[in-house]
């Protein structure tokens, strides 16, 4: 059975973690030269895939004793702030730069498959051991239940990957990346502490 409040805690972790992502840099960059159907078909596939893997690794994690698992989840829950708020202090512009290079081989008038394909790889590749991945995986053992935080993490992915595609430029004048980033770090050292005192209250 579904919980709604793990599925929209997921949801909204992952959603602020993946806004300063290079990920979302990728899919904006891939949405400005491409129809955004095809991009999104391939990163949606892809983020579906490490979600799945986060979701295993985390259930590989409940195994462990429920101090273990608090201790395991605070330790990577204050990586993950460290981790976010370094990204804040990258420059977008020197990203989004790194990105279209990296697919300026690709022609403009690339078919579907082709598109959907790149925007796949790119994702796939990039998202291995990613602050996402990771508090997915920490989201599913703290919680051990895994459907619910597998499909708030998705929608979360997803969500962000959507944004970036369409109004990736837009939003990144509106809002800077690094109040997002700041915000994000202070989430995650919160549920930090919230962990440590579990540990120590139980």
């Amino acid at each position: 059975m579904i919980d709604i409040a793990v599925l929209l805690t997921a949801f909204a972790l992952v959603f602020v973690a993946e806004l300063p992502d290079k990920t979302a840099i990728a899919s904006l960059v891939l949405g400005t030269r491409f129809p955004w159907r095809w991009v999104f078909a391939g990163i949606a596939a892809a983020f579906l895939v490490h979600v799945l893997v986060a979701i295993a690794a985390g259930q590989l994690l409940t195994l462990l004793p429920e101090r273990a698992v608090e201790i395991v989840v605070a330790v990577l829950f204050l990586l993950g702030a460290v981790l976010i708020w370094r990204e804040g202090m990258e420059d977008p512009d020197d990203e989004e730069a790194a990105e279209e290079a990296a697919v300026a081989d690709v022609p403009d008038n690339a078919g579907f498959w082709k598109v959907a394909g790149l925007g796949f790889g790119v994702i796939f590749v990039a998202e291995w051991g990613d602050l996402t991945q990771i508090m997915t995986a920490n989201l599913a053992a703290k919680y051990d239940d895994p459907l619910s935080v597998g499909i708030g993490a998705t929608l979360g992915l997803w969500g962000v990957g959507l944004i970036a595609i369409l109004f990736g430029k837009t939003l990144l004048r509106v809002l800077p990346m690094k109040w997002i980033t700041r915000v994000a770090a202070v989430g995650l050292v919160g549920l930090s502490i919230w962990s440590i005192y579990r540990v120590i209250s139980g």
